[in-house]
Order: C-alpha cells, then structure tokens, then sequence
C-alpha cells in the first residue's frame, strides 16, 4: 500500500541514487507485482539502485540501514472479534462497546499487546540481522509501538495519522481562513493522535489567525468536541478529533465506529494491484502507465518517512511535521521519556529542541494519557503489573469499575491467546468468565 510513496520519497523527492531497496512480503503474487512495479519505477528514475522482494524477513533485514515498519498483525478481525465481545443483546445495557477503541480504552489496549507482540518478535530478528538501523515506525498504535522499539535499544520515530490532514486538519483550517499552508508557520505539538494547534502566523505578515479559529471554536463552527475542548484547555485540537476523543472518557458528542478501516478497503486494494500492474507492465513513461501511476500517487497516505529517515541518517537539516519521538526537551512540561508529536527539527546534524509550552490544564492531560501510553507498551512487552496500572489509570475507562475492566481484558487476552504468547505462557489466574 505504501510502496508508490515511499519509492517517490526516496528517488524522487530524496534525489537518492544506487538504493538498495528490500520488501518483506510472504504472499508470491504480491512479490511479483510489487518487484515487476518497483523496478519499472526504478528504471523511469534512471539513477540506478535495486529492489528486492522476499518472503524471508531475515533477508530483507541484513545489514539494513534504516527499517520502515507498518505492520499491525490481524487489527480488522481481531477489533470486531473483541467489539462483538464487548457488546451486550441487552439494549438498555449494552455493555462495552463505547470501549471497543482502535487507540485507547480496553480495545485499544489488546491492540496494542497484539502489536507489541508482532513489534517484539521483529526486535529479535533486528539485534541479530541490523543491530544499528535506524527505525521509522507507522505501526499502530503509534505512541505505543514507538516505546517498544526505543525500549529494545533502537533509534525509532513515528508518523501516525497527520493533524495537518482531515475535517479539523491544518489544511481545512488554512482553507477557512482562505489561506494557502505552505504561506502558514503552524506550531502544532501533543501526542500522537492528540495534537493541538498551538500557534498560526503568516511567513510574510506575521499575522497572528489563531485567535480566529478559536472564536470559531467557541462559535461551534469546527465541532461540539472541539469547542469542549477548546473550554477545558485553552487549546484548538487538530486533525481528527475522533482520534482525540479516544484517549478520553465517554464523550455526550461521541460515539466510536463500529466500522474503523485498517489500512485500505478491498476495493482500493484491488484498484491498487490494478495500477501497479499497469506500470509493470507498460512501464511507468507510458501514456497508461504514468496515469496508474497518478492514481496510485493520488490515494497514498500524506506522509514522508523516506525523507525524514535520510535526514536522520545524513544530519540533514530540516524541519519534518508531526513526528512521533521520544521527548527530549520539545516539551518541557512532560516526562523526558514521553512519547511526543511535535514537528522535528533537525540543525547540523543534531535534533534541535523547541521547548513548545501549553496551557497547564492540557499539560495535565497529556501526561495522564503519555503515562498510560507507556504503561500500555510496557504490558505489550510482558509486564503484567503494568497491565494491571494501566487499566487503573487510562484516562479512557474514567467512571467505569476498574476491577471488572480488568477481569475484561484478561478475558480478552485469554480469547486471543494464539497471538500473545508472552501472556499466555505467564500464569492467567483470576479470568472472567463473563465474556
């Protein structure tokens, strides 16, 4: 799905030459189509470099510099395995299901046990084949995923769903004001899936057009969720404000989707296959080729992590939006070792901090949601007390009775045994029969 971008990033945008380019991919027909499109791109780009497919990751991954992960081991039919448990044919009860989450609350915590697994068994093969490589991570959930890899000793960053895209996006919001982004100096910062637009200034005029988005706020014209928010914290949220409603407990203005998407839909997977057979087959110069190629461009995610990685990697300067990080000074009300987003700044070769400060109210928030982040990372790495505290503390369960919700999720890791083994090999004493 990410490969169209990715090789743009990388040849294109990143101007490199002679990459070695190498693609983990376990169904045969796919490593065809994917190898006969990657080498059509690689020819159209005339600057030389490889691209291999193969079904053994220990080869992908020898002497790798830099791992792009996007991994999240069966999310779709394991979410709607757990939504179903969580429910209730009571219709005045209906039990759970406002926890049935893809980030936060109960599901969002056996989503991240079922990624940290698959993130965990991929650090094993990493210490042995590429020890060094750097990791740029879009594996969900995000703020989590990215703890795991720091923690095993590797350099990680993030890229989860960007605040500068979506009804509430920076984009949308310049758009209001009949703006153009690229004229806009936006200093955005939170966590992943939890950001807020902390500052809008024209390049040129140096005008300040913050204070009219919050009156718009506050006018209820960017939502009920954001002007709540906007209440509480003195902060417009940006991006999805779904994804913020996550991390929070139930909200009058919100209820979760029964039907989230994972990655893309079938109908765009099989529009894909289409358009990456086209440019194998024709070539990407080609009058069909270059459109599939166009249209392949045109539903790809709005990320960059080719550029970001090289940067790093070189000690490029720049200034990469919505990174996922380790805090190192760029929010200095949080823990050193939260898990940030926040625009990365790269100044002769080093990570320049930006000391972004928010209201003390958000400030409190964000550290009550970073802290269970972490806690859940830690339960994902086998830390059953962890667990146990995390469920106690998730902002997301705030009303509930903890000790049932923990009986919950040790039922639910139970019932998903076969994908955790790190829980299941550990005594399970205390499961709830109640799912």
């Amino acid at each position: 799905m990410l490969l169209p971008a990715l090789l743009t990033d990388l040849l294109f945008a990143g101007k490199e030459s002679g990459a070695e380019i190498r693609i983990e991919e376990k169904n045969p027909a796919m490593a065809e189509v994917l190898s006969g499109y990657g080498e059509s791109i690689l020819r159209q780009a005339g600057i030389g470099g490889s691209i291999r497919v193969t079904a053994k990751r220990e080869e992908a991954l020898k002497a790798a510099d830099c791992v792009l992960y996007a991994g999240d081991p069966q999310a779709a039919s394991r979410f709607f395995q757990d939504r179903s448990a969580l429910g209730s044919d009571n219709e005045e009860d209906p039990g759970l299901t406002d926890q049935a989450r893809v980030n936060g609350g109960i599901e969002g915590l056996l989503h991240t046990l079922r990624a940290g697994q698959a993130v965990m068994e991929l650090c094993d093969e990493m210490a042995e084949a590429c020890p060094d490589a750097l990791v740029i991570n879009l594996g969900q959930p995000v703020a989590r995923t990215t703890r795991i890899f720091l923690d095993r000793g590797f350099r990680c960053c993030g890229m989860g769903r960007t605040p500068l895209k979506g009804a509430n996006g920076l984009d949308t919001m310049t758009k209001r004001l009949q703006g153009k982004t690229e004229n806009m100096e936006a200093v955005i910062a939170g966590l992943p899936g939890f950001s807020f637009l902390l500052s809008l200034r024209d390049r040129e005029s140096r005008m300040d057009y913050l204070p009219r988005l919050k009156q718009a706020a506050k006018n209820g014209e960017l939502g009920q969720l954001t002007k709540r928010w906007l209440n509480w914290w003195d902060a417009l949220a940006v991006g999805d404000v779904t994804d913020h409603a996550e991390y929070l407990p139930a909200q009058p203005d919100y209820i979760p989707e029964e039907k989230p998407e994972f990655g893309e839909t079938v109908e765009h997977r099989k529009e894909r296959i289409l358009y990456m057979n086209t440019v194998r087959e024709q070539g990407a110069k080609t009058g069909e080729g270059a459109m599939a190629q166009l249209l392949l461009l045109s539903k790809a995610p709005p990320i960059r992590p080719v550029r970001l990685a090289l940067a790093i990697l070189r000690g490029e300067d720049g200034i990469f939006p919505a990174v996922t990080h380790e805090n190192r000074g760029e929010m200095p009300q949080l823990a050193a070792e939260a898990i940030v987003e926040t625009a990365l700044k790269i100044e002769d070769g080093k990570t320049t901090p930006q000391g972004i400060t928010v209201p003390d109210s958000l400030a409190e928030i964000l550290t009550e949601i970073d802290e269970n982040n972490r806690l859940a990372a830690r339960a994902a790495e086998g830390d059953r007390e962890a667990l146990r505290e995390s469920v106690e503390t998730d902002p997301a369960m705030s009303g509930l009775d903890r000790l049932y919700c923990l009986e919950v999720v040790q039922a639910l890791i139970r019932m998903h045994e076969d994908m955790l083994p790190l829980w299941t090999e550990q005594e399970t004493g205390g499961l709830s029969d109640r799912i």
